[in-house]
């Protein structure tokens, strides 16, 4: 989940997690030529498993690798695996790994590396835990083989395995996930194209990531998540930035060379500046903001007053008041599916109409004490911007707010708690709110996960989703859970938008994506 979060103040909670500086090996002499870019925020969270930020999936990708890829298309093509096969029942699948696989340590990657990982990873994941629920047995074959035998066919299972969503399903060594037990990894060792560096680890300064000479691309060309990440650089430095004006003045100078998350009133000088090529990823790439409500605790335990909160959203005045110029946003998107994608849907939206005097009406009638809403902005950010013309919104139409400041590591710890918070901002990726199975607030309905949301009849329709043969049966079962979450209300979309990005024009080859992906570029 996107932090919403700009400059350094990122995700600040987790323990800082160092492997053994024993594990790099002395890599072959040459000049370093590293890369230096600002991503969204510091990671810091390294277990790829322990969280849905959007940091770690970017440090995960690099880091290491999955079995299989999403492709720019959406297609999920084989990454780790040399093949797979399936029984005309769909319910026995076998899988082989590419040869020549290491990990960082030198160490073969194995088929029980696989069957650890996917042990470890599926119960801490919402589509891990659908497939896990019908897993009869999942068995090592051979030591580059394993087995999965399930009870009933899923017909999504290769899009579960290669889903772009944190947390992603990478595969780690088996014995690290014993070290582990139930607590995080310790150090970060995986079989990717970058090799984490712990001991050039400076917390809240810089981290680097530097060329794994013993990866074996695939032999397609990149493609997203997917294809041949041929690593072409020696290091990838992560430098963390006190704000992002500091990062866009220093993208100028060619100072750093890449700046995910660009200031928008920066922009038209960036666009100006020499040197500099400015892109803003669309379509899937483009992100979703959201207003989590808590459903565990007053006011908004009471579905009325929940459902109040639609009229209040007033998504253009939002998007642009946070500065974002018309051609990286939509004027308004009412599908929890994101518009323009695959499963856009307009059912139920019939509610989210901005309409000040109707929701005073509706929120006197409601059944509301006067209960403080207590809003958890994150200070500094797009999302707070967005907050704030809302909660004058929720003011107007009789609301009592109280507005609560802090960072995102604050907002995570907090959330964590049933009670002491009514609402924050945020907004995820395009990719991960893509279809209910994926969408944070939907997909984990009736489970336990901040916000508490609770209708029984969408897990239901999603275990439907998961066995629906064909994109139409698919799209008739997410217009139907839209519905009913427009009922529910487990959070309010604040608009549909893109975060432009820069690199300098040095870079080559760079892939333009919402993801910050290294592999593939040279610098000249």
């Amino acid at each position: 989940m996107r932090q919403a979060r700009v400059g350094r103040r990122g995700i600040m909670v987790g323990g800082t997690a160092l492997a053994a500086a024993s594990i790099i090996r002395p890599r072959e002499a040459r000049a370093a030529k590293p890369v230096i870019a600002v991503w969204e925020s510091e990671a810091v969270i390294l277990d790829p498993y322990a969280t849905t930020a959007t940091i770690t999936r970017s440090f995960a990708s690099h880091v290491y690798d999955t079995l299989f890829g999403m492709n720019e298309k959406g297609e999920i093509k084989p990454q780790m695996l040399e093949g797979y096969s399936t029984s005309s029942d769909k319910l026995t699948w076998n899988f082989t790994l590419r040869g020549g696989l290491k990990w960082h340590d030198g160490a073969p990657v194995t088929s029980e590396d696989c069957v650890a990982s996917l042990n470890r990873w599926m119960p801490k994941d919402p589509l891990g835990r659908m497939l896990k629920a019908v897993t009869a047995s999942l068995a090592t074959t051979g030591g580059d083989s394993f087995r999965l035998v399930l009870k009933a066919p899923f017909p999504m299972l290769l899009q579960v395995l290669g889903k772009p969503n944190a947390p992603l399903p990478v595969i780690l060594p088996a014995k690290v996930v014993a070290e582990a037990g139930d607590g995080r990894i310790k150090g970060a060792i995986g079989s990717g194209p970058f090799r984490f560096r712990p001991d050039l680890w400076k917390t809240g300064a810089s981290m680097i990531l530097e060329r794994n000479p013993d990866y074996v691309p695939r032999a397609e060309p990149a493609d997203f998540l997917a294809g041949g990440k041929k690593v072409m650089i020696d290091q990838l430095d992560l430098r963390v930035m006190p704000d992002a004006n500091t990062g866009s003045i220093a993208l100028i100078a060619g100072e750093i060379d890449y700046m995910q998350f660009l200031p928008f009133d920066t922009l038209e000088l960036l666009e100006k500046a020499k040197g500099t090529r400015i892109f803003g990823a669309m379509g899937i790439h483009m992100y979703q903001g959201n207003f989590r409500l808590n459903h565990a605790f007053p006011p908004f335990d009471n579905p009325k007053v929940r459902q109040v909160m639609w009229k209040l959203v007033d998504q253009a005045s939002m998007l642009e008041a946070i500065g974002i110029p018309p051609k990286y946003r939509l004027e308004r998107c009412n599908s929890f599916w994101m518009c323009d994608a695959p499963y856009s849907s307009d059912a139920g939206a019939e509610v989210a109409r901005f309409d000040v005097a109707a929701a005073k009406a509706e929120l006197a009638a409601s059944g509301y004490k006067g209960e403080k809403v207590i809003v958890m902005d994150i200070a500094g950010s797009i999302a707070e911007t967005a907050s704030r013309v809302l909660q004058q919104s929720m003011k107007q139409a009789g609301f009592n707010v109280e507005t609560q400041s802090m960072d995102w590591g604050t907002v995570l710890a907090r959330r964590a708690k049933k009670e002491g918070w009514s609402m924050f901002p945020v907004y995820s990726n395009g990719t991960d709110m893509l279809n209910p199975l994926t969408h944070f607030y939907v997909a984990s309905t009736c489970a336990d996960y901040p916000g508490w949301s609770c209708d029984p009849r969408i897990p239901v329709l999603l275990a439907q989703f998961t066995k629906a043969e064909g994109l139409e049966a698919q799209r008739k079962l997410a217009a139907e859970i839209q519905k009913l979450s427009y009922e529910l209300t487990p959070s309010v979309m604040w608009g549909q938008f893109t975060r432009p990005a820069g690199y300098r024009t040095t870079l080559k080859n760079f892939i333009e994506s919402s993801y910050p992906m290294f592999w593939q570029v040279e610098k000249a």
